[in-house]
């Protein structure tokens, strides 16, 4: 579990992304897990040209896990870096959101196929992608 800091950032490639800490009322956290991969990471991803980080958060979760937000629901919580769980090599650089969903309920959908709320103990039974065990699974 390394940030960008403690990496030698000319050695590791970089991925920008945009990430939601969704947490539900017993403070699990909601982590999504892609086809094709055993790791649980947060919902978000990859910007497409032009969007701002928000955006980005915006519309991967609406076709990830099927949440209509808003760029008023999110709350900005900084910029955090880690191993990237899926591509042997890279960094992640994630700007991550605090992502308020009302009474939504996300499903999987798109590449998504399994989606958890997990509480620090659960998530230890799990392979969590080290973004998120790093900085964001509940005490």
């Amino acid at each position: 579990m390394s940030s960008l800091r403690d990496t030698d950032a000319s050695a590791a490639r970089s991925i920008r992304v945009s990430a939601a800490v969704i947490v539900d009322a017993s403070g699990r956290l909601l982590l999504v897990r892609k086809a094709g991969t055993t790791a649980f990471m947060q919902p978000g991803g990859k910007p497409e040209p032009g969007e701002s980080p928000a955006e980005t958060l915006v519309r991967e979760l609406a076709e990830e896990v099927g949440l209509v937000l808003d760029e008023g629901d999110l709350t900005p919580l900084g910029e955090f870096s880690a191993t990237a769980a899926n591509e042997p090599g890279f960094v992640v650089v994630a700007d991550v959101f605090r992502a308020d969903i009302g009474a939504q309920t996300p499903v999987p959908d798109a590449e998504i196929v399994e989606l958890r709320w997990v509480t620090r103990g659960e998530a230890s039974e799990l392979d969590v992608a080290p973004l998120a065990a790093a900085y964001f699974l509940p005490e």
